[in-house]
């Protein structure tokens, strides 16, 4: 069984509070330093592997025993014994036997052993790939036949027609249960963005890190939205937020607590702090028959970092406007337990100030024109990032208690504080400066007489563990994974600046509205058996298992001021912390669901070129029933350097206990009547649902799983001079997606039912509508990605260039006729999407640039010229970087994004509140940003 390199099967962490962080983080530097002494010994070193690598990471040893046999049956058995890949010419085995022997060996050391005597030498290719080739002081040169493997990988890297051994990628492990598979291998589209990757951008959030790096990713900012500007959207290809799977070291992660978008309920990624991940695996596929619920997009797996040693960082950026400075560190402590495993430990902190492209309110000026004897801030509100500052703690760790059975846990700990305005409350027009009966001789001016813009706050704390075992059975053919997982976001909302105005002058100005937390707990249990059919293609792989995930959905009440209605309200004035109503006793509560899920998912190397992949889930939930989805996937090698790709697949998403049965009003009183009013979103499962749907004109239904169909045909190319490319062209169609209702007025006579069955303030309910399964999209696109590594002149050149055409259409449903949203849901997001990079590293000297290219989109807007759509324009952003290594361990890097301070449109939509830029853009629209970073390896 593989450990420090194992595929599919690797990693481990956990997390805790700050005080625990830290105690950790320091514990496991003072272990690494008295282990350093007695650190694991490979049975041969990178430097003997040919490879640039650190020689400390714990080998995969394993007992193996050998009869004495042919060269090339030793080598297969070893290559299934390890599961590695091994590359060789035909020439080089043709004839030769080797002695037998038994013993501990890594893959490397046993296949060092066979060549022992024989002429012969092993190198590491690329990633998990060795290859055996002859050895330098050999007389003759080795002849060009046809290359082959012992274990070919299945339409992988090895080929049989040509006189070269093509270059092989990154081993990856999503999107499939065969281990060593590649990414040129692969069946499906798989981008790997290694930690170096990512540490070329300066945000602390590895969204923008994707966004930067991946032409079918955005990352939205939307200021001035309540919780979207702490939790911000992200999106693959288009589709939404939550319809993308997110995986921690292969397993599920939690959601976020928040209801973003449209309902959505999508993973906060920007927990996982980027100084801890040593690599992201994107599969631009559809996946739920492989995955579950939500891959339809996609899945975006995070890989832990592993590796001994210890390593700081501490940068500063500040945007050319002067603001957002942003101070982040970050420390990691790896070390490795003799031949056993391994623990790293990461902690980062971050701390970001405030940005803000914003013009004075016109109302705001004349405010000020009519009352020169005030202070009236300029602006008076702020439309950018909020302010944040945060920790971030992740954990990976593997012990093998046997010779075959490895134990792990790994995890991540996250907390964070945030702040950002509201609009601001003119006292001329602002109902809460109305005067009152109720508070006489009161008069809200004397507390804040330039008016008052409420401060929205966000205190969030994050956990995610994860723990099992996993081990091989028999010959290492039958290998197993139990885990045990679970996960939690909790998010407290806080108000200042602001008050309850129907309280008065017993209103406090600090509220805390209330909490929503979001719990998950998945038990996994997973097999994969490699079963010999004795083909000369390679055996089949079979992989099963089943999950069963709890999820529960939690909202506590706020202060009870926060939603308090009082005496004033009979004048007007508005009742709850204004701005941001808490939640009441009401809506409080604990919502579950339930679910049980089996998979079985093969790959079947029909010949040496043409594999077919097949894969099937059904999975039972508590609160809407089941579902069954399946994959068909399969890959021809046209040649060792070119494959063709396709797959078929249904997916789905089903709705979380947050989506079912949360519901979120805002209260106040009539000013006629006198009757307490409640309007808002509520369950579609609850007594609001049930008397609504006899109307004619309304059909409410219990929400269902979003359903799609994926189609993606593609071509692959790699060969051994540095070059790879891909294209490929795919079709989503989702049918049932989420959606928000129209708005419904309740009559008399409903209020009265809704009394009678005890729905509390039923009495005042006056307008209503419900999270639904609203309407049908069809979405089609081209991905084309392209890769060139060289030497030129004395350094090593690096090539990237990406591409994505997406088109997203409304086939059916409430959007159709609804043009206003139809058109800003269809063309929000730019359709065309291109990257490209250089790299340039001569020495201790490292260049890097990177331009973006995002195209035209469209938001609302205030003018007639355009009609009720405002489109923005194209546009480039160009980002650069210098690496210089000062020794073996210090490195300083001075960059910039966005160099040329490069700004979309201004918008004409919301600027009359001071809104500059559309709160809609796809990218930051704060201008350009420089940094500077410092590195240490110790």
């Amino acid at each position: 069984m593989r450990r420090a390199d194992a595929a599919y099967f690797r990693r481990a962490g956990t997390g805790a509070g700050r005080f625990l962080c830290l105690v950790v983080s320091l514990c496991a530097t003072v272990c690494a330093a008295v282990c350093a002494s007695g650190g694991p010994v490979h049975a041969l070193t990178a430097a003997a592997m040919g490879t640039a690598g650190r020689t400390d990471r714990p080998p995969d040893i394993r007992h193996i025993a050998l009869d004495a046999q042919d060269l090339a049956a030793a080598l297969q058995r070893v290559s299934l014994a390890f599961d590695v890949n091994i590359l060789y010419t035909a020439d080089l085995v043709a004839g030769r036997t080797t002695a037998g022997f038994a013993g501990y060996y890594d893959a490397a050391g046993a296949l060092h052993r066979l060549a022992a005597g024989q002429g012969l030498d092993v190198v590491r290719v690329r990633g998990g790939t060795l290859a055996l080739v002859r050895a330098p002081a050999a007389k003759h040169p080795p002849d060009p036949p046809p290359a082959t493997a012992a274990r070919q990988p299945t339409g992988g890297a090895a080929g049989t027609a040509s006189g070269t051994t093509p270059s092989v990628s990154e081993i990856i492990v999503t999107g499939t249960r065969r281990a060593a598979r590649t990414r040129f291998g692969s069946l499906s589209p798989i981008d790997v963005l290694s930690a170096g990757d990512i540490g070329l951008t300066a945000s602390e959030e590895i969204s923008d890190s994707l966004a930067r790096l991946l032409p079918a990713f955005t990352a939205q900012r939307f200021p001035l939205n309540d919780g979207l500007i702490f939790v911000r959207p992200t999106t693959l290809r288009g589709l939404s937020p939550d319809q993308t799977l997110v995986l921690v070291n292969g397993k599920r992660r939690h959601r976020s607590a928040f209801l973003g978008l449209r309902g959505g309920q999508s993973v906060d990624i920007t927990q996982v702090s980027p100084f801890s991940i040593e690599r992201i695996e994107v599969l631009r596929d559809g996946a739920s028959a492989q995955y579950g619920s939500d891959a339809i997009a996609g899945v975006i797996n995070i890989l832990l970092d592993d590796e001994p040693g210890h390593s700081a960082f501490g940068q500063f950026s500040e945007y050319y406007e002067g603001d957002g400075d942003n101070y982040r560190a970050g420390f990691q402590a790896g070390f490795g337990f003799a031949e056993r495993g391994f623990l790293v430990t990461t902690f980062e902190y971050f701390d970001a100030a405030r940005t803000s492209r914003t013009r004075q309110r016109p109302d705001a000026l004349a405010f000020q024109a009519a009352n020169p004897d005030l202070d009236v801030p300029n602006p008076v509100q702020n439309w950018g990032q909020p302010e944040r500052d945060g920790i971030r703690f992740a954990l990976n760790s593997q012990y093998a208690l046997a010779d075959t059975t490895d134990a792990y846990l790994f995890g991540t700990y996250g907390e964070s504080d945030g702040v950002s305005d509201f609009n601001w409350r003119n006292p001329d027009t602002t109902s809460a400066f109305n005067p009152s009966d109720a508070f006489p001789g009161f008069d809200l001016r004397t507390l804040y007489p330039a008016g008052f813009t409420p401060q929205f706050g966000q205190e969030d704390r994050d956990i995610s563990l994860t723990g099992g075992a996993r081990g091989a059975l028999g010959d290492g053919a039958f290998t197993w994974d139990a885990s045990l997982g679970y996960g939690s976001n909790r998010i407290e909302y806080v108000m200042t600046d602001t008050i309850n105005a129907s309280l008065g002058p017993d209103s406090p100005t600090a509220f805390r509205p209330g909490t929503l937390e979001q719990r998950e707990f998945n038990i996994n249990l997973d097999f994969v058996h490699t079963l010999d059919i004795g083909n000369d293609a390679g055996p089949v792989n079979i992989a099963f298992g089943g999950e069963r995930r709890e999820e529960t959905y939690e909202i506590e009440a706020g202060d009870p001021a926060s939603f308090a209605i009082g005496p004033g309200a009979v004048d007007g004035l508005p009742s709850g912390s204004n701005g941001f109503p808490g939640y009441s006793d009401a809506q409080a509560g604990t919502f579950d669901q339930e679910s049980y899920a089996a998979y079985v998912d093969v790959e079947v190397p029909l010949t040496s070129r043409w594999t077919l992949g097949l894969a099937g889930r059904y999975e039972d939930f508590s609160e809407f029933g089941d579902t069954l989805n399946g994959k068909l996937s399969t890959r021809f090698e046209i040649t060792p350097t070119l494959a063709l790709r396709a797959t078929a697949s249904t997916g789905f998403r089903a709705p979380t206990p947050g989506q079912l049965f949360s519901e979120r009003t805002s209260q106040g009183l009539d000013t006629v009547t006198l009757n307490i009013f409640t309007r808002g979103r509520f369950s579609p499962q609850g007594a609001v649902a049930d008397i609504i749907s006899r109307r004619a004109d309304a059909d409410i239904n219990p929400l269902t799983a979003e359903e799609s169909e994926n189609y993606s045909l593609g071509l692959a190319y790699s060969n051994n001079a540095g070059f790879s490319a891909s294209i490929d062209v795919y079709q989503v169609n989702v049918d049932d997606r989420f959606g928000t209702s129209q708005t419904f007025t309740l009559t008399d006579a409903e209020r009265a039912e809704l009394v009678a069955l005890g729905v509390p303030g039923g009495e005042g309910i006056t307008s209503v509508n419900f999270f639904q399964n609203d309407f049908d999209t069809r979405t089609r696109g081209v991905d084309i990605v392209a890769a060139y590594t060289t030497q030129a002149g004395p350094g090593t050149l690096s090539l990237t260039a990406a591409y994505n055409y997406n088109e997203t259409e409304v086939t059916d449903g409430s959007f159709v006729d609804a043009r206003p949203d139809r058109v800003t849901f269809e063309e929000g997001l730019p359709r065309h999407n291109a990257v490209a990079s250089a790299g340039y590293r001569i020495g201790a000297v490292s260049l890097f640039a990177r331009a973006a290219f995002v195209g035209k989109w469209t938001d609302l807007s205030d003018t007639e010229a355009g009609g009720p759509f405002q489109t923005f324009g194209s546009e480039i952003l160009i980002d650069a970087a210098l690496t210089y290594r000062i020794d073996e361990r210090v490195h300083v890097r001075l960059g910039g994004e966005n160099i040329f301070d490069a700004y979309p449109d201004e918008a004409t939509f919301q600027a009359n509140r001071g809104l500059i830029y559309s709160r809609n853009a796809p990218y930051d629209t704060d201008g350009g940003l420089y940094y500077l970073r410092l590195g240490v390896d110790f």
